[in-house]
């Protein structure tokens, strides 16, 4: 092997991965391979990395969501832990933080007439994933 070769392998294994932009597209490539299980359209939605640390080969990230064309205070975060898998942040776990668009309690907490409830009237909001309720 040439000197360059071994130079270009050897910036390519290390490739520098610790940056908030990497670890949204962790995120946001776990959310696409959800996609059937969540319903979400994430190409209307606005995904912001709010903070991010690492610590060796894990890094743990807040993330806000919300619909796109809306302020800040009207999405909600969640806490992802992920995990260095060669070059590419790949989530492990994950956290809702924040106020819970349902109340305290998720379904619980949603009022009578709720369409998530059973027995509730009307229609989920545009953009809104699947609720079935909790048995």
């Amino acid at each position: 092997m040439t000197l360059v070769a071994a130079a270009m392998l050897l910036a390519a294994c290390s490739k520098d991965i610790q940056n908030s932009d990497a670890v949204k597209q962790g995120v946001l490539d776990y959310l696409q391979q959800r996609k059937a299980e969540t319903g979400l359209d994430m190409s209307s939605m606005q995904v912001d990395v709010v903070s991010v640390s690492f610590d060796k080969d894990q890094a743990r990230a807040t993330v806000m969501f919300r619909p796109k064309n809306t302020e800040a205070a009207a999405g909600m975060q969640m806490q992802y832990t992920l995990d260095r898998k060669g070059g590419k942040w790949v989530v492990a776990r994950h956290n809702e933080s924040g106020p819970n668009p349902h109340g305290a309690g998720g379904m619980q907490g949603m009022p009578q007439g709720h369409p998530a409830m059973p027995g509730g009237e009307g229609q989920l909001p545009a953009g809104h994933p699947p609720v079935s309720p909790k048995q």
